[in-house]
């Protein structure tokens, strides 16, 4: 079993913010320039939402909105589902799966402490299993 802390601490604790009242070209540039597919929206440093590349699609390209005028609270998600540093990564993997999201927000005493992704979670499933391979074969192999 391992938590998001663990994962935290291998992917690091950067966070890319956003406030409600940027505009929405202001996210989609700061997505593009830090090579993401979502940002945490704060609001007086309170998590209150999150907006992502589905939500630039889904709520200003297809309703041919203007993304300069259009500002991020008038798109994002929210309420935004949050998650622990002792949360089960396999429980968030599963309330990612039946929520349909692929960004969640950690949050530990009220403030920001991270962001995991289902691709973060995804690699280091696979690390994990790697690692339990090769120790089997270690085992069988007489090297322990």
């Amino acid at each position: 079993m391992s938590t998001v802390r663990r994962l935290l601490t291998r992917k690091g604790p950067e966070v890319h913010t956003i406030t409600r009242s940027e505009s929405v070209y202001a996210a989609v540039e700061r997505m593009a320039e830090h090579h993401m597919g979502s940002l945490v929206v704060v609001d007086g440093g309170t998590v209150c939402g999150i907006v992502t590349e589905r939500d630039y699609l889904r709520r200003v390209i297809l309703r041919g909105r203007a993304s300069k005028t259009t500002r991020v609270e008038e798109i994002m998600s929210s309420p935004v589902t949050c998650g622990s540093p002792s949360d089960d990564i396999d429980a968030c993997m599963t309330r990612m799966s039946e929520g349909r999201f692929r960004h969640l927000p950690i949050v530990e005493d009220g403030a920001l402490v991270g962001v995991i992704s289902m691709g973060d979670i995804v690699k280091l499933l696979v690390e994990l299993k790697a690692d339990e391979i090769k120790q089997l074969e270690g085992y069988i192999s007489g090297g322990y």
